[in-house]
């Protein structure tokens, strides 16, 4: 065989937290091949990103490689300098980070990030890295897509901001891209051309790939072979159509049989007045209109969840509910009650009752807090606790959400994984005792197995206390798994409405029918037979 671009031996991360030093990696091996892709899966705290950023000679703040060998193309990188290794990222080295959000600066557009690293690196120009730009904006089904890049990050959701990364990884058409769970905040359908762009890009430019996800399905479409990490060892490698058939361990086939999880959908009261109801509701940001006649009832105790594309005005109808997005024409109706449509209107009254968990834990938790700090300021502004009572009572929280105490009152969010964070974030949202919460995306950035966690632990809070979930999502599993009622929602309007057994029985309507067959499957030939079978039916 060819000399390997990437070769990694007996390497060792530690990471520092609690006032020691721990091990992340342990003695693990890699080797990659021009034009290969290897998928890396396995459960949060794995450390599956700690490899992939090794693999460019980096770790991150609090952590460090204490030992092995980490050669590119035959370079160590372990022990070149700084101004060489600056010139292999970004151009000989891409990495696509999980969460876009976090890592643009939100003082520049997008196109001036996107062509920096073609334009000092590369050494094009200014005018050939926009065009080139454009063109894999158009690829990755970016809207508008020669303008989009005028706009700055929080100008764009969340999935449309994740293939704009993308695109500036693939800009100076690297030899090594590592792809941190790039289609995470992504759409099925969005997902599916996403995927097929990113797998064209790595045949096209030769490029070789780490592709790290915690979506078995996704994984299996574009790995030629997949390694299994867990605690920082590796569990087991093949290649992916002999992982997929036949895994070896049993901690293997414990991640393919995850996803069973389902609750027993809740009939809608006969007479009960709706906790919140949506009467054709409009909204509009600036002068362009984003939600239209949007009608929905969700009623107590029950999980009404709301699908549909990027884009589609899911977020946009959370922020109208919570009174950041005032409505334009329509009445939120809270307990049979109007609410006033800004939230600086709102009593504290009103504002306690309904709370949100967002999308990205990472950017919701303010890093320079402790945990005791975060969960206790909505103790302390909506029900006055202070001091010892205050703390009585983040510890009850941190239990409920199966946290211990004593291990995380005094921890800051850096020193959690993600799925703890976001069970931070649970607990923050039910310390002001809500009777709604609306959970924005809360289990996307999530490996399967801590996401079928947080869905048990939302279930047995919703069974203890009553709360009613508005549970916008874009994967199919997690709605069929949880939701009571379901509305589905296309460019800012409800296409399909009904309870889960209605809207998950043939035959579908279009466009949910589109949603559900963009579901992928673990079979590495399901992407390409999608494919030929949406091509065949365009002709």
């Amino acid at each position: 065989m060819d000399k390997p671009l990437l070769e990694i031996r007996n390497l060792q991360v530690e990471g520092h937290y609690e006032g020691a030093w721990h091990s992340l990696i342990n003695g693990i091996d890699l080797t990659l091949q021009r034009g290969e892709v290897l998928g890396l899966i396995g459960e949060s705290g794995a450390g599956k990103s700690t490899l992939g950023l090794a693999a460019m000679g980096y770790a991150r703040d609090g952590c460090r490689i204490v030992g092995g060998s980490v050669k590119f193309d035959g370079i160590e990188l372990l022990q070149a300098k700084p101004e060489a290794l600056r010139k292999l990222r970004g151009l000989r080295i891409a990495y696509v980070a999980q969460s876009a959000a976090a890592s643009f600066n939100p003082a520049h557009r997008l196109i001036d990030q996107h062509v920096e690293s073609a334009v000092i690196n590369g050494g094009i120009s200014r005018a050939r890295a926009e065009r080139e730009a454009v063109a894999l904006y158009r690829v990755l089904r970016l809207p508008n897509p020669q303008s989009i890049g005028q706009r700055y990050p929080h100008q764009v959701s969340g999935g449309q901001l994740q293939r704009v990364m993308t695109a500036m990884a693939m800009a100076c058409h690297p030899d090594l891209i590592i792809f941190d769970e790039p289609t995470t905040a992504l759409d099925v359908t969005t997902q599916i051309e996403v995927l097929a762009a990113i797998r064209d890009a790595v045949k096209t430019f030769g490029s070789a790939a780490l592709y790290i996800s915690h979506d078995l399905a996704v994984v299996a479409q574009m790995a030629d072979r997949i390694m299994v990490l867990r605690h920082g060892k590796r569990v087991e490698e093949a290649d992916t159509r002999s992982m997929l058939s036949q895994p070896q361990q049993d901690y293997t086939k414990s991640l393919w049989a995850v996803r069973s999880f389902r609750t027993e959908p809740k009939a809608c009261p006969a007479q009960e007045v709706p906790l919140l109801e949506l009467r054709q509701v409009c909204a509009s940001y600036g002068h362009q209109p984003v939600l239209h006649d949007v009608s929905m009832t969700l009623y107590r105790g029950q999980t009404l969840a709301v699908i549909g594309e990027s884009g589609s005005g899911k977020s946009s109808t959370a922020r109208l509910i919570t009174g950041l997005l005032p409505a334009t024409a329509g009445r939120v109706l809270y307990d049979g009650a109007a609410l006033p449509v800004d939230f600086r209107r709102r009593s504290k009254e009103q504002l306690r009752r309904i709370q949100m968990i967002y999308q990205i834990p990472d950017t919701a938790l303010n890093p320079r807090q402790r945990i005791v700090d975060i969960i206790g300021r909505p103790l302390t502004f909506y029900l006055g606790l202070k001091g010892k009572a205050m703390r009585a009572r983040v510890a009850q929280l941190l239990e409920m959400i199966e946290l211990d105490p004593a291990t995380f009152m005094e921890r800051q969010p850096r020193e959690l994984s993600g799925g703890q964070k976001q069970r931070i974030c649970i607990a923050r949202a039910l310390a002001a005792d809500p009777q709604l919460i609306i959970c924005d995306e809360v289990t996307s950035a999530l490996d399967q197995l801590v996401a079928e966690g947080v869905l048990k632990l939302l279930n047995r809070i919703q069974q203890q206390l009553g709360v009613a979930y508005l549970f916008i999502t874009h994967d199919v599993a997690t709605v069929r798994a949880i939701a009571d009622e379901v509305v589905v929602m296309q460019r800012g309007r409800v296409v399909d409405q009904g309870s889960r057994g209605a809207i998950f029985t043939a035959p579908y309507q279009d466009y949910t029918g589109l949603l559900f067959s963009s579901e992928p499957e673990m079979d590495p030939d399901w992407l390409d037979h999608l494919l030929a079978q949406r091509a065949a039916h365009t002709v």
